[in-house]
């Protein structure tokens, strides 16, 4: 092969590689009891909803229940249309703020009218296809008593105490969204803060503010399944700014099409001969590349790094 076939070649498979899937993200948080905590689960999942935009592809594929509208039927409603939704390649991340009660036997979470129990919660989440990677971060008082049962292949759960028996209220969940938009999360300084590093962001501040206030900690968090770094739960600097400007975001849709054309030339490759599928190829690539430039030169002018057009999906 030649060099500049060699070179296509290698676009190509970059190009394969910085498609982005769909990740779809549904926050709810339930009943406070009481105006501090009203308040303070409002603000934690405007925190979370907000941070996960960029990592979920666009607002389109954040959803938040809060309150008064986190109802066992509009959860239901929801939790259905993302479970048709998702396809190969996505992913679901699904975090729970609030209050949990755990009477020995059955978890629930306190929402508007009739609590939902953790079974219920399992029955929605096994309606997800199981090839779809999913990530429960349940950052509620009690969690721990569905960390076990809530366990599955391909699906991580990230719980905020270790067993039901931690019934105070939590501080892990303010730790959580706090990681979502924090430059000291991002352990490795790749832009992207996984749902490991989140965890650990979360579990040293609670460590932390415990021992400030000279409390016993009555929290210990947990975290079950493989693999937790292979979700990315936020994206900070360039990255988080093709979810914040019109022309990045118009950019960023363009070279989907493109990759989907790529993606499409693909199996073209076994069935052409060599020379007809890089001319085919070339021109597709050419059109990518004139993107990538522009992208990068609106990250400049923004103010940011250059190389945003080839940030890791």
């Amino acid at each position: 092969m030649s060099l500049r076939r060699m070179m296509l070649a290698a676009g190509l498979c970059a190009a394969a590689a910085s498609a982005q899937a769909a990740t779809q993200v549904l926050v709810i948080s339930g009943l406070g009891g009481e105006p501090q905590y009203d308040e303070r689960f409002q603000q934690w999942s405007e925190k979370v909803a907000k941070a996960s935009v960029a990592a979920a592809g666009g607002e389109q594929n954040v959803v938040r229940l809060s309150g008064e509208a986190a109802k066992r039927e509009a959860i239901e409603q929801r939790m259905g249309a993302i479970a048709k939704a998702l396809g190969p390649g996505d992913q679901f991340v699904l975090v729970l703020i609030g209050h949990g009660s755990f009477d020995g036997n059955e978890y629930r979470l306190n929402i508007p009218g009739p609590d939902i129990t953790g079974a219920e919660l399992l029955a929605l989440l096994d309606r997800i296809p199981d090839t779809v990677p999913q990530l429960i971060v349940n950052t509620t008082s009690t969690s721990g008593a569905v960390s076990d049962r809530w366990s599955k292949a391909n699906r991580v759960v990230v719980t905020a105490t270790r067993t039901g028996g931690e019934r105070n209220a939590t501080r892990f969940a303010g730790f959580w969204a706090d990681a979502l938009a924090s430059e000291a999360a991002d352990r490795d300084k790749d832009g992207a803060v996984t749902a490991k590093e989140a965890y650990d962001f979360a579990v040293r501040g609670v460590e932390d503010a415990f021992k400030s206030d000279a409390a016993i900690v009555s929290e210990h968090a947990k975290i079950t399944g493989a693999d937790p770094a292979r979700f990315v739960v936020a994206r900070l600097g360039a990255a988080a700014l093709f979810a914040s400007d019109a022309e990045l975001m118009a950019l960023r849709k363009q070279q989907t099409g493109i990759e989907q054309k790529l993606a499409q030339l693909k199996p073209l490759k076994t069935q052409l001969p060599q020379d007809e599928y890089y001319n085919r190829i070339e021109p597709v690539l050419v059109e990518l590349a004139h993107l990538g430039a522009k992208v990068d030169a609106r990250l400049a002018a923004l103010g940011a790094a250059p190389g945003g057009s080839n940030a890791k999906p």
